[in-house]
C-alpha cells in the first residue's frame, strides 16, 4: 500500500515537473506573442486592414485546431501510448509512418480546396462584408487567405510531430515551437511591411514563413528519438483506422470553442469596423493564462491518462484528473479575477500606441472582461476532455459539445444586439461553463472520476485568497484614465508591480488560510 502511495506521489510530482517545463516554454512563446500583438497594434491598430488579417488568419487556425492540437492529438496520443505500452518499437514507428502519410494526404487535399476556393470561404465566414457590400475588404481577405491557408498543412504536421514528442516525454520542444510564428510576424511587420504595396499583406507572408520554420524546427528532435516519419498512405491499417474512428466525432467535440469563435467572427463582421480587432486583442490576453495553465496541464496529463487507462489503473486515472482539476482552480480563478479587474489597464499597457486609439482600448477591454469571466470554464474543458479521449470515448464529448454549441448560438443572438462585440465574448464564456459542467458530470457518472476529500475547505481557501487579492489590486491600481497619461515603459513598470503585488498577496493569503504547495504534489 505504501509503495502504491509513493508511486502515485512520484507520478504527481513528475506531472508537476513536466507542467512546469511546458509552462516555462509556453511563457517564453507567449511573451513573444504579446510583443507580436503589440507590434501589430502599433502598425495597424484596429482598422480595416487588421480586421481582414485577423479574419484570414482565424480560418486556417480553426482547421489547424480541428486537425492538429484538437481532434487529431486527442485521438492519436491515446492510440500511440497504447502501442508504446503493448507493441514493439518497430510497430510504433510503423504506426507513425502510416499516420503521417494518411494525415498528410488529407491535409494536402483540404489545403488545395481552401486556396482554390478562398473567395467562397471568405464569403461564408465574413458574411457581414458581403451584406454591407465591402468589396475591397472581401478582395483583400481572399488574397490573404490564399497565403495563410497553407499554414494549415504545415502547422498540422508540426502538431503531429509535437504529439509524438509529448508521448515520449519530450515536452519542451513542442511548447517552444510557437515562438517562430511570433518572431516571423514581428520581423515581417517591421521589415517586409514597408516593401509591399499593401503593407498589411506582410502579416500574411509572416504566417506562411512561420509554418515552414515551425515544422523544420521539430525535425531534429524527432531525429534524436529515431522517429522522423517516412510517410506511407494506408487507410486499412488497424491503428490508422482506430485513430480515424476516434478522430471523426472528436473533430467537433474538442473544437467547440474554436467553432464558437468563428461564429463570433461571422456575427462580428456585421458590426462596426474594429469589432474583429477588439475581439482579437482581448482574446489574445485570455489565451495567455489559458495556454500557460489549461493547455499545459491538458498536454501533460493526456499521455499519463492514456497509459493509466491502457494499464487499467483506475485509481491512478481518477487521481490524475483530481490533481489536474484542483490545479486548474488554483491557477485559473485568480487569473480570471485579475483579468476582469485589470482589463482596461492591461489593454492600455500593451496596445495603446501607434494606430491604437483610446476608444479601441475601451472597446477591447469590454470584450476582455466578458472573455475573462469564462476563463475557468475554458480551462476545465481542456483538462476534462482528456478524461474521455484517453479512454477512447469520443461520443460523450461530441454530445456535450453539440449542447454547448447550440447554447452559444442562442446566447450570441440574445446578447449581440444589446452588448455588440462584448455580447459575443460573454456568450462564448457562458457556453464554456456549460460544456465544462457537462464533461464533469459525464466523468462522475462514468465513475472514472471520484472526487477526493478536502474540496470544500480547498474552495473556501480559494475564496479567501482571491478576496484578499482583489482588495489589494483595488488599493494599488491607478484610476483608469491615469493610464493614458503614462508612457509605455511607465505603464509597463506599474503593471508589473501591480501583477507582482497581486500574485504575492494571493500566495500569502493561501498560505495564511492553511494551503501548502506540497498538497499539489500529493
Amino acid at each position: 500500500m505504501s509503495n502504491a502511495v509513493t508511486d502515485a506521489a512520484k507520478g504527481r510530482s513528475g506531472l508537476l515537473k513536466s507542467s512546469g517545463i511546458v509552462s516555462l516554454m509556453t511563457m517564453i512563446s507567449r511573451v513573444f506573442g504579446l510583443v507580436r500583438d503589440m507590434v501589430i497594434a502599433y502598425f495597424f491598430g484596429a482598422g480595416a486592414g487588421a480586421d481582414v488579417f485577423f479574419l484570414a488568419f482565424r480560418i486556417p487556425n480553426l482547421f489547424r485546431r480541428l486537425f492538429a492540437e484538437g481532434a487529431f492529438a486527442q485521438a492519436f496520443v491515446p492510440v500511440l501510448s497504447e502501442y508504446r505500452e503493448k507493441h514493439s518499437p518497430a510497430e510504433v514507428k510503423q504506426l507513425i509512418d502510416k499516420v503521417s502519410g494518411t494525415l498528410g494526404v488529407n491535409l494536402v487535399v483540404i489545403t488545395l480546396l481552401g486556396v482554390v476556393g478562398a473567395e467562397v470561404v471568405i464569403s461564408v465566414f465574413a458574411a457581414g462584408f458581403v451584406y454591407h457590400g465591402e468589396v475591397e475588404k472581401l478582395a483583400l481577405a481572399t488574397e490573404m487567405l490564399r497565403l495563410t491557408f497553407p499554414y494549415l498543412l504545415l502547422i498540422s504536421m508540426t502538431a503531429f510531430s509535437g504529439a509524438i514528442l509529448n508521448t515520449f516525454g519530450r515536452f519542451a520542444a513542442p511548447a517552444i515551437t510557437p515562438v517562430w510564428l511570433n518572431l516571423s510576424l514581428i520581423l515581417c511587420a517591421i521589415y517586409l511591411r514597408p516593401q509591399l504595396e499593401v503593407p498589411v499583406m506582410a502579416l500574411a507572408w509572416g504566417v506562411l514563413i512561420a509554418g515552414v520554420a515551425q515544422l523544420t524546427f521539430q525535425l531534429p528532435f524527432l531525429a534524436s528519438e529515431h522517429l522522423v516519419p517516412r510517410p506511407k498512405v494506408d487507410f486499412k491499417d488497424e491503428g490508422v483506422k482506430k485513430i480515424l474512428l476516434l478522430m471523426l466525432p472528436a473533430l467537433f467535440g474538442v473544437s467547440v470553442g474554436q467553432i464558437n469563435l468563428l461564429l463570433d467572427t461571422v456575427l462580428a463582421s456585421f458590426l462596426e469596423t474594429g469589432s474583429l480587432s477588439w475581439l482579437y486583442y482581448s482574446d489574445r490576453l485570455l489565451e495567455l493564462p489559458l495556454a500557460l495553465f489549461g493547455i499545459t496541464i491538458a498536454t501533460v496529463i493526456l499521455p499519463s491518462l492514456s497509459r493509466e487507462h491502457a494499464n487499467e489503473s483506475s485509481a491512478e486515472f481518477s487521481d490524475t484528473l483530481n490533481w489536474a482539476i484542483r490545479l486548474v482552480f488554483l491557477l485559473g480563478v485568480p487569473a480570471s479575477v485579475a483579468l476582469v479587474f485589470l482589463s482596461e489597464s492591461l489593454i492600455t499597457t500593451l496596445f495603446y500606441q501607434g494606430e491604437m486609439t483610446q476608444r479601441d482600448v475601451s472597446m477591447a477591454s469590454l470584450s476582455l472582461m466578458a472573455y475573462a469571466v469564462g476563463l475557468l470554464g475554458h480551462m476545465l474543458v481542456k483538462v476534462l476532455a482528456p478524461g474521455f479521449f484517453s479512454r477512447q470515448d469520443t461520443a460523450s464529448p461530441v454530445k456535450f459539445g453539440v449542447i454547448a454549441l447550440v447554447s452559444n448560438m442562442v446566447l450570441n443572438l440574445m446578447l449581440v444586439w444589446q452588448f455588440k462585440h462584448a455580447g459575443l465574448a460573454l456568450a462564448t464564456s457562458l457556453s464554456a461553463f456549460i460544456n465544462a459542467g457537462l464533461l464533469f458530470y459525464g466523468l462522475l457518472q462514468a465513475k472514472v472520476l471520484v472526487l477526493k476529500p478536502g474540496w470544500a475547505i480547498f474552495l473556501m481557501r480559494l475564496v479567501f485568497a482571491n478576496t484578499c487579492m482583489m482588495a489589494v489590486l483595488y488599493a494599488v491600481s491607478p484610476a483608469p484614465h491615469a493610464w493614458f497619461a503614462f508612457g509605455f515603459w511607465e505603464r509597463f513598470g506599474v503593471m508589473l508591480l501591480i501583477c507582482g503585488t497581486g500574485a504575492v498577496t494571493y500566495a500569502a493569503s493561501l498560505h495564511l488560510a492553511g494551503y501548502r504547495v506540497k498538497e499539489t504534489v500529493r
